[in-house]
């Protein structure tokens, strides 16, 4: 006899188990355990007759050849076996240390064991019935959560849907999984919600519940998952007076809480990181109580840690460098201290407040003189706790992070790390995870090529991260196509080992640490997509090296080195800017929001990240204000302060950097109500005081972007493509200037825009003297001056007259041509010259003025004209 045993109590993904494996092999019996969860007892007493189950009284005694044991590793003896019994395992728990040799072993890392059988089940298309799919659903949901618990695999939710597709009921499930309690179970639960004591351990909220269940014969995971929901800890741990011992039930919400790793410190206990079990059959429950409390802070890694805060790669300073080459340093990175290290150990802390007092008395001294001497160090695993009283004994408000090991210094946490931690606005960086979002909203194909990129990055234990607008958009539902990737690393040794794999072709700025991997059409199979997928990708991808910046003199443009995610996101203009979404291996979707950019997000705020940013660049006064405007944000309060303290530094930014800043206003549809905010902070004038605005110009730009612009005008063809609402701008702005050359000068526009403004700029002024001219006279003049500035004119004229000539020119005038060609003069004996040019100009201006309406008509004018020609010709 073969048989199917799984654990006693045994739940949904025991029972469902023992189905999967009748289902692959229906030789094998299987053998229900005799004890069984209560809503396990409650579905088989309901569907157990449309299921194979042997009750374990109904066993002969016959020999029994073998067991197959799934969803356990510990094996319940039975009628029949023997030492010969051949043992086979099936499950997903960890390998436990007490396996015996000779069994057989299947340990999968999925969400539940039943997986493991519903993965065989479809690849060898075995139909099921609905109640045989809706127990194999049972089974995977208990166990995972339904599907939420961080130990669901893709596995586990594939295998869930095909279930749903083979008829399993959800309604049901949901019906199971939340079975109420009986009256026995509803005292025990209240004297485990009674006696419940919490506690914070490491930054977690730990629940210890102990109560009398020696009169209850139900299962009790049930208790355990009654008060979990009602109290929501990290962890719960129940202790349980049983007739056969004290029950010991522990769940855990962390990945930081491995309960199984706690309770295997017990009698008989194990389980997987998110539910465990023990049975201590001779012990007190005060005395297991008692050292449960004692080893729990042993096994709960803390909820924050050194390395989760710290920035990597530090800068550190010798003893032996004068004051003023540290003084240099501290102003070019913005730290407040540097550890001091000699010989690779950590010898002091010299802090900004004493090389300011050391220069303000004309000290000439070197580090050692000045630091505060000691070796104060934390280690990466270690917690919020312990590094507050480290900063707290020590007074060092920046605490060099150590490998356990070489010592070795890995990164500093400061006390403004402290504090964003702790403050409760300030979120932790890397809790919330986008993936699903990012997945949603890009296209499926560059989704798979961001995945490819990031199993490289994964390989070279590189971090990898989308950085800057392209999250603030994704969070603010403005998703975009365009982005770059910072590399925690050598971005251009990341990209080159991308093109080893897949093909392409890489170019790099060693300089910037910056590299291009340029995709090729035909590197398709590479990537494991079709051609036609490689259509839907960009045609190349920026891989940026995590880098810090620091400016010589404010203007200037920026001094780069290599640096950490997190310098690399303070060197920012803003905080909505300073958001990661990282890529790479299980950190795959995480959020990293380091100086506070998400909570920006949500209440709408513009804020710099320290005083000094906008005296750094000044161009981003403009930029703040495009960002209010776009987003319908507000400028944070101290950062209006700021802006206008360092406005007048405009007037020192080149002008190639100024119109950049104007050319991507101009791309915004909110143009004229960003330009409108720069008039109402003086920004305008701070640029030049030439700059025009007034509500006339507020209404005719605003009204640029919704007009439909004919196309038989002849306008967008005069310029690069998707240039003219930029340029019509620039020209309905900028015309009405005292003297527009100074203010085409200040901000270098290009020779296109500048010609078409100045165009402009003669056009309005002449126009008034053009108005009862003849048509022809009018055209002569307008044909001289691109379609452009005359479209631009147009928008700003107020006159019905003037804006009419303007109109007959863009629809009719200029259209107009002779029906006569130089081939027909030529035809008639006129010899080529100049004078072809003037006859066909006459005949043209003839159509225009009305003094011809037919060709024929033209013929006889062409006629008249030759002869009078050739008359002149005879009297001379």
């Amino acid at each position: 006899m073969d048989i199917i045993l799984t654990h006693e109590r045994t739940d949904f993904d025991g029972l469902a188990s023992l189905l999967g494996a009748y289902l692959l092999d229906e030789e094998l019996i299987p053998i229900l355990p005799r004890q069984l969860n209560r809503n396990v007892e409650a579905f088989l007493n309901l569907y157990g007759v449309e299921l194979p189950f042997m009750d374990p009284r109904d066993l002969t005694g016959d020999p029994i050849s073998s067991v197959t044991l799934v969803d356990t590793q510990s094996l319940i003896s039975v009628k029949g076996m023997s030492s010969d019994t051949k043992v086979r395992v099936i499950d997903h728990h960890s390998l436990g240390d007490d396996v015996p040799e000779e069994w057989e072993m299947t340990i999968e890392e999925t969400g539940a064991t039943t997986t493991i059988f519903v993965e065989a089940i479809k690849e060898r298309d075995l139909q099921l019935t609905p109640i045989q799919a809706t127990l194999l659903l049972l089974g995977i949901y208990e166990d995972t959560g339904s599907l939420t618990y961080t130990r669901t695999s893709p596995s586990d939710i594939h295998a869930a849907g095909c279930l749903v597709e083979e008829g399993g009921s959800l309604a049901i499930v949901t019906d199971y999984l939340n079975h109420p309690l009986s009256l026995d179970q509803q005292k025990v639960y209240e004297e485990l919600r009674a006696n419940a004591e919490s506690r914070i351990i490491h930054g977690h909220s730990v629940i210890i519940a102990q109560a009398d269940a020696q009169e209850l014969d139900a299962e009790l995971s049930t208790l355990a998952h009654k008060l979990r929901d009602l109290l929501d800890p990290d962890a719960i741990f129940l202790l349980l007076e049983t007739s056969a011992g004290v029950q010991m039930i522990a769940r855990s919400n962390d990945d930081q809480i491995d309960v199984s790793a706690v309770l295997e410190g017990f009698e008989t206990g194990g389980g997987h990181p998110r539910a465990a079990a023990a049975l201590i059959k001779d012990g007190d429950v005060d005395e297991i109580y008692a050292r449960l409390q004692d080893i729990l802070p042993d096994y709960i890694e803390p909820a924050i840690t050194a390395k989760k805060i710290m920035s990597r790669n530090p800068q550190t300073i010798p003893p032996d460098m004068s004051v003023q080459k540290a003084s240099e340093m501290m102003v070019r990175y913005g730290y407040e201290g540097f550890p001091v290290v000699e010989d690779g150990e950590i010898v002091g802390l010299l802090t900004r407040r004493a090389v300011d007092r050391a220069l303000a008395h004309g000290l000439n001294l070197s580090v050692s003189s000045l630091m505060e001497a000691g070796n104060v160090r934390v280690f990466p695993s270690d917690s919020l706790e312990h590094i507050q009283n480290v900063m707290t004994d020590t007074g060092w408000g920046q605490i060099p992070v150590v490998t356990s090991r070489s010592k070795t210094i890995v990164g500093i946490v400061t006390r403004t790390d402290l504090l964003k931690i702790l403050a409760p606005s300030k979120p932790t960086p890397g809790r919330q995870n986008l993936a699903a979002r990012l997945e949603a909203k890009l296209p499926p194909m560059r989704v798979k090529l961001l995945q490819k990129v990031a199993e490289i990055a994964q390989e070279r234990k590189d971090a990898l991260y989308i950085v800057g607008g392209f999250v603030r958009d994704l969070l603010l539902e403005y998703p975009s196509l365009d982005f770059d990737l910072v590399v925690e690393g050598d971005a251009i040794a990341l990209s080159k080992a991308i093109q080893e794999e897949f093909g392409g072709r890489v170019t790099s700025h060693s300089r910037f640490g910056t590299a291009k991997w340029f995709l090729d059409p035909e590197m398709g199979d590479n990537l494991g997509l079709s051609k036609e997928d490689m259509k839907s990708l960009p045609e190349a991808l920026d891989f940026i090296s995590a880098r810090t910046e620091f400016y010589t003199h404010p203007t200037a443009l920026p001094t780069v080195e290599r640096g950490s995610i997190k310098l690399d996101l303070h060197r920012r203009d803003f905080t909505i800017n300073t958001l990661a979404l990282r890529l790479d291996g299980r950190h795959y979707g995480e959020l990293y929001d380091y100086w506070g950019g998400l909570s920006d997000l949500k209440q709408g705020l513009i804020r710099v990240l320290h005083s000094l940013s906008f005296v750094d660049d000044p161009t981003r006064i403009l930029r703040a204000v495009r960002y209010e405007q776009r987003y319908a944000f507000e400028i944070e309060e101290r950062t209006r302060e700021l802006l206008l303290e360092a406005k007048s530094l405009l007037k020192r930014v080149s002008g190639d950097r100024i119109r950049h800043e104007f050319d991507r206003i101009f791309d915004e549809e909110n143009a004229a109500p960003m330009m409108e905010r720069l008039h109402e902070l003086n920004i305008l004038e701070a640029v030049h005081p030439d700059l025009p605005w007034n509500d006339d110009l507020f209404e005719l730009i605003d009204s640029i972007f919704d007009r439909e612009l004919p196309k038989d005008w002849k306008v967008e063809g005069e310029l690069p493509p998707g240039t003219l609402h930029e340029s019509l701008i620039y020209t309905t702005w900028l015309m009405g200037t005292p003297e527009p050359t100074r203010v085409i000068k200040r901000l270098k526009l290009t020779s296109l825009i500048s010609q078409i403004i100045l165009e402009a700029v003669d056009l309005q002024n002449m126009l008034p003297a053009l108005m009862g001219k003849p048509h022809s006279e009018i055209t002569s003049r307008l044909d001289q001056i691109s379609n452009v500035a005359i479209y631009a004119v147009y928008l700003s004229r107020d006159k019905p007259e003037q804006k009419g000539l303007l109109s007959r020119y863009l629809s009719s005038w200029q259209h107009v041509s002779s029906h006569i060609s130089g081939q027909d003069l030529k035809d008639r004996g006129l010899p080529p010259g100049p004078r072809y040019s003037e006859i066909l100009e006459n005949l043209r201006n003839a159509w225009i003025d009305g003094e011809v309406s037919t060709e024929k008509e033209e013929k006889a004018l062409l006629e008249r004209m030759l002869s009078e020609e050739w008359d002149e010709e005879i009297t001379s």
